[in-house]
């Protein structure tokens, strides 16, 4: 176990790092520049801006400079905002991770028993039905979703609010929207991982030896089934929990989705890399999480370390 957990984080690092270089390497290569505004500056004035967040000098002096002001856990100063890139996140970040926690619990709840009951009633009416659901819950877009959802539930239950962050029924809404469409995905891959188990031979075993079945569902197929579910589960909560714009957007949550498009579009490289480092910490610790909890019920990975 340990060693899955320190080659893991090895591996986090690594992936973390590359998503850091290919971002300061990619935005930097994009047209324009973080100056660039409808009013154009005096020459005196940008070569100032240039100099302070040394934008003048070479990208590999930028980039060690990037790098020595990081490890000090300063992300820099957003160019755009002329705030702490630190600051801006935090005061970002317990929208999107409530809203990513919620969501996740709805894709869960919603998914997961979606999907093993599909495969439990294989090509029954439920059975269809359920993956009819669950493919258009991955066809129709957030935008489309959260307007519907919004009209047709907002309107006609009093304490729920169409768009605002001020309370926990303020929450329900954006995390159902974020929720559904996850939960279809879920859905699937639990109804395709539980068929796979209920065919293999330990399973005909048991109900050969005329074990109950609701215990050869529970204890033998459960189990084994659930695997790919919780592998997708991991990186599905690291992306819930960075928030959708479009949904932050239309239910006006103050989440870090907006910062992530905000930055790309103002080419404010410093809050830009500040949230693809963010996002790709949490997408680590998604998978680490999912590893861990796979090591803990599959009897072989565990062997196997």
């Amino acid at each position: 176990m340990l060693s899955t957990i320190l080659s893991r984080l090895c591996q986090g690092c690594i992936v973390v790092f590359l998503l850091l270089t290919l971002t300061f390497i990619l935005i930097r290569m994009m047209p324009g520049d973080p100056f660039t505004s409808d009013k154009a500056l005096p020459p005196h004035i940008k070569e100032q801006n240039e100099k302070r967040f040394k934008l003048n000098e070479s990208e590999i002096i930028q980039f060690k400079a990037y790098l020595t002001t990081l490890a000090q856990g300063d992300m820099g100063i957003s160019i755009t905002r002329e705030q702490p890139v630190t600051k801006i996140i935090k005061s970002s970040f317990p929208a999107s991770a409530i809203l990513g926690f919620a969501g996740i619990i709805i894709a869960i709840g919603v998914g997961v028993p979606a999907g093993i009951l599909s495969a439990l009633r294989k090509n029954s009416f439920i059975d269809y039905g359920t993956m009819i659901l669950a493919m258009l819950g991955i066809s129709v877009p957030s935008f489309v979703l959260a307007p519907i959802l919004a009209s047709n539930i907002a309107t006609n239950i009093p304490f729920l609010k169409v768009a605002g962050w001020g309370g926990p029924f303020d929450w329900f809404l954006p995390s159902l929207t974020l929720g559904l469409a996850t939960a279809a995905y879920l859905a699937r891959i639990t109804r395709g991982g539980m068929l796979e188990t209920l065919n293999q031979d330990f399973i005909r075993t048991a109900k050969a030896k005329g074990a109950p079945a609701l215990r050869v569902i529970i204890k033998h197929a459960l189990r084994g089934g659930i695997i790919p579910a919780i592998a997708y589960v991991g990186p599905a909560f690291a992306m819930l929990m960075t928030g959708s714009f479009i949904v932050e957007t239309i239910f006006q949550v103050p989440g870090m989705g907006q910062h992530f498009v905000n930055a790309t579009k103002e080419l404010d490289f410093f809050l830009l890399q500040g949230v693809v480092i963010v996002l790709g910490i949490l997408i680590v610790i998604g998978n680490l999480a999912a590893d861990i909890a796979l090591v803990a019920i599959n009897p072989r990975l565990r062997e196997s370390n």
